[in-house]
């Protein structure tokens, strides 16, 4: 077993023991109408025209996967959490059009090249173990022209916390999970092949956060959308 394998685990576990928590909090964010419109203006601002082809990777209770099939879209969701991946599926057995929620590697998702108009990922990129790889992988799954739209912060610049997240043989396989910069993010997206790469901050998000909370484990941080073409 690869160190890297063992970090996937270790990452894994980690969320799949979390899914009533995690799900519970954003249970209550989406049943908040503010939190919910202004989640959905988000997305709705830097996607497409539904119905596009959707992959929501990392997709974890289905945050952003329910929130785009709500829009319209025709939409993947994927994510190595059993636990998680459960939590997204009790809320999708209500919708009139819900989201296909598979187990799949975020790093390496398994489907052909060009199958998708628009990759979305939250709060993921800073937990990946390859980035650049995962990025690249990515963009072969993009039709021409295809979206990137990734919404993250810098949730630790100041160092984890380990008793509350992963481990640290872990954590040092993630390049992003302490950076300093939402730029070193951008810059991976960058140095994977994408064009037209775009950092936009997100300070409506930041007020609710201020206002209605955030996870446990996390802090109130500005957060910001980065986009990218596949040339």
């Amino acid at each position: 077993m690869t160190d890297l394998t063992t970090a996937q685990d270790s990452i894994t576990r980690y969320w799949t023991g979390r899914a009533d928590s995690y799900d519970a909090h954003h249970r209550e964010q989406l049943g908040n109408a503010e939190v919910k419109a202004g989640w959905t203006d988000v997305w709705r601002r830097a996607l497409p025209a539904p119905p596009a082809r959707v992959l929501d990777v990392g997709t974890g209770t289905g945050h952003v996967a329910l929130l785009l099939a709500e829009l319209g879209h025709d939409v993947v969701g994927t994510d190595l959490s059993p636990g998680m991946l459960a939590k997204a599926r009790e809320k999708a057995a209500g919708l009139a059009h819900p989201p296909e929620l598979l187990i799949g590697d975020a790093v390496a998702p398994s489907f052909p090249d060009a199958s998708f108009d628009v990759i979305t990922s939250r709060y993921l990129l800073w937990t990946l173990r390859t980035p650049e790889i995962a990025l690249r992988h990515w963009r072969a799954l993009l039709r021409p022209g295809g979206l990137l739209a990734a919404v993250d912060s810098t949730w630790f610049p100041s160092g984890v916390p380990l008793d509350t997240l992963y481990n640290r043989r872990a954590l040092s396989l993630l390049p992003l999970a302490e950076a300093a910069s939402i730029d070193d993010s951008a810059a991976q997206v960058r140095a994977a092949g994408f064009a037209d790469v775009v950092v936009t901050p997100l300070p409506e998000i930041l007020d609710l956060d201020r206002r209605f909370g955030v996870a446990d484990g996390h802090e109130v941080q500005l957060q910001f959308l980065i986009t990218g073409r596949a040339a």
